[in-house]
């Protein structure tokens, strides 16, 4: 999925979050934005916006001399998470399709995305997601595919959203590796992240190698792709894994809110959206 005018200004918009989010002077916070504007100039035409975003994030990092400026904050999304989890867990439980309220509350998560905005409302996510019919709905094409398969990688996207995925990953009663990212990307969760949530608890906890948005196989470790590449069934979380992983490969079913303009049009959808995606191999 290529990037969009809209894509780079949203790009911008989350240099200046990051800054104002260190305490950047203004000084350093122009330099940061002509950093940025040479960046998105020199974009291939058909470059994916998490290529853009990882290393946009990389600059902000760098010039920002903060190794995660959103540690405090995904450590807040995931304390918050866990306080809800208790009763999260007893619906799932106690719903006449256990399976499904755990998918929803999973994309309920994924409602916990910094680089779309900084303000979120996890709870009235909870709510929605609960009582609203996602528009692309393949919850019978993955209860399928989870009944045949041996195991499932289920790819990580946001800290906090771990901890719904837990809910998630505690209905498969199949072998689940858990990927996270290698380093800091906005608010993605990392090894760290997840075991706040408790994930290594439940599954086999890895991390792809790379410091990045989505999942760019190209900067991944050799040691991911190939599980990727031999992965019986995959479960991708979040807009930034779509982007950089539809049409890749057969096996993979996404799971997300389409939060953005750009994503929603691409799914042919209304932004807000929620989506249970089988994806297919494009080619």
């Amino acid at each position: 999925m290529q990037a969009s005018p809209e894509c780079k200004r949203c790009f911008q918009r989350q240099a200046l979050q990051s800054a104002e989010r260190v305490g950047l002077n203004e000084r350093d916070t122009e330099h940061l934005l002509l950093q940025i504007r040479r960046r998105l100039d020199a974009s291939p035409a058909d470059e994916t916006p998490p290529v853009t975003a990882s290393d946009i994030h990389a600059l902000i990092r760098d010039i920002t001399r903060t190794s995660d400026p959103y540690q405090e904050a995904k450590s807040e999304a995931t304390a918050h998470a866990l306080s809800l989890y208790p009763k999260l867990k007893q619906l799932v439980m106690e719903s006449d399709d256990p399976l499904q309220t755990a998918v929803r509350l999973a994309i309920a998560g994924n409602i916990i995305d910094l680089g779309v905005s900084d303000q979120y409302d996890l709870e009235a996510s909870i709510e929605r997601v609960l009582t609203t019919e996602p528009m692309i709905n393949h919850i019978e094409q993955l209860r399928e595919a989870l009944a045949g398969a041996k195991g499932v990688l289920f790819l990580a996207d946001n800290a906090g959203e771990t901890v719904m995925d837990r809910l998630l990953i505690e209905q498969l009663h199949i072998p689940v590796t858990y990927v996270v990212k290698g380093g800091p990307a906005v608010n993605d969760a990392t090894r760290e992240d997840a075991i706040a949530a408790g994930i290594d608890k439940i599954c086999e906890l890895i991390d792809h190698g790379a410091a990045t948005l989505g999942t760019l196989l190209e900067r991944c470790n050799e040691q991911f792709r190939q599980q990727f590449n031999e992965a019986e069934l995959i479960i991708a979380k979040g807009m930034a894994n779509y982007e950089s992983l539809h049409g890749s490969r057969a096996g993979l079913f996404f799971l997300l809110q389409a939060k953005c303009a750009v994503v929603a049009a691409d799914l042919d959808v209304a932004e807000k959206s929620l989506i249970v995606l089988q994806g297919k191999m494009m080619g």
